[in-house]
């Protein structure tokens, strides 16, 4: 499979260039001011897709919403709170910086610690067939996830890893669980043809100089910087094929919130959404406010990581529960889901259209 960079107007960056159509007119009447001004200066006549007309609460509303405050694909969330994307809606939003396992984030925002959260499909789905009280709200982005071969390695396929050993971070990462997909899908049984490896993030590329895995697979900024310190290339992310538009990272909002104040969990997934419309036309923006928050990185490399993320994609109701039934679904083929599952009633059980 051809990298995306291959050529000068990669996949990843045509559907950016689209979802710029996505930015919301409602970043239009955010007050003037810091690095948000040049935001105002670029109208738009279309609004987050699905999430309706503005929300704006009659009353302050305070929540807590669960994140990872160095996650460069949630730039825009921690950036955007900053500038008061979120008070526009009368919205008081404290950040919890978690890093603690998937299970233990949603038993904190199903018990209440935290009012709602953010983190990557593909590890809270499974997580979330233990019955935990979240529903998700939106898929915020597509992106994130890389799997890449030796630069002067004989993997150029997906085919062509029969047999080979993958270096990852995580038995369970969202990374393993999604290019274990794709390679059932081009031939390749994940469980009988290919040897799972652990290995630090930092570690990984050591691992592919030295031949002790053919290939690995994770987020950035780790695979991106493999890429551009000439140590790997792209053979496959999860914007492949079918899933180019498929969201990889999700809101979960406590199921209380969901039912008892559906108003406020639009309010707080349509401002979450804005956020990341805004990081579409200006990501060198929210890659200079991130500066202060991120980990040895450089303004330059967040605005090169979020220009190959779909940062316009949003599913929400129809849209998210599809998207929904397509991971499950597929996650059956990998053993990850049993076989009898109902894809479409557990998309229903923990989606909600806070929008309808």
């Amino acid at each position: 499979m051809a990298s995306p960079r291959s050529t000068p107007f990669s996949r990843r960056a045509v559907l950016g260039l689209g979802a710029a159509t996505l930015a919301s007119p409602i970043l239009l009447s955010l007050p003037r001011r810091g690095w948000a001004a040049d935001a105002l200066a670029s109208p738009s006549s279309v609004e987050p897709q699905g999430t309706g007309a503005f929300i704006k609460l009659d009353a302050p509303r305070k929540l807590k919403l669960a994140i990872n405050l160095n996650a460069v694909c949630l730039a825009p969330v921690v950036v955007a709170h900053g500038e008061g994307f979120f008070n526009q809606h009368n919205l008081d939003v404290e950040f919890v910086n978690f890093g603690n396992s998937t299970e233990v984030l949603l038993e904190a925002i199903a018990t209440g610690k935290a009012d709602a959260g953010i983190g990557m499909a593909l590890r809270w789905l499974k997580a979330l067939e233990q019955g935990f009280d979240v529903k998700l709200t939106a898929g915020t982005h597509g992106g994130c996830m890389r799997l890449l071969s030796a630069v002067n390695g004989q993997v150029n396929t997906l085919e062509d890893l029969k047999g080979k050993a993958i270096g990852v971070t995580d038995m369970a990462a969202p990374d393993r669980n999604f290019f274990s997909i794709l390679l059932k899908r081009h031939g390749v049984d994940p469980v009988q043809d290919v040897q799972w490896k652990l290995y630090p993030a930092d570690l990984l590329g050591t691992a592919l100089d030295k031949g002790e895995v053919q290939a690995v697979s994770g987020s950035d900024p780790f695979m991106y910087r493999l890429i551009h310190g000439g140590q790997a290339r792209e053979l496959s992310t999860n914007l492949s094929e079918e899933y180019a538009n498929l969201s990889c990272c999700v809101v979960g909002v406590t199921g209380n919130l969901v039912r008892d104040d559906p108003h406020v969990a639009a309010a707080l997934t349509q401002a979450i959404l804005e956020a990341h419309d805004y990081a579409v036309k200006h990501p060198e923006a929210v890659a200079k406010g991130f500066q202060k928050f991120s980990l040895n990185t450089s303004a330059q490399e967040v605005q090169s990581i979020l220009h190959d993320h779909t940062h316009g994609h949003h599913a929400v109701g129809a849209a998210l529960s599809t998207e929904i039934v397509t991971y499950v679904n597929d996650l059956k083929t990998v053993e990850v889901f049993d076989a009898s599952t109902d894809a479409a009633a557990f998309a229903k059980e923990i989606t909600a259209d806070v929008f309808s």
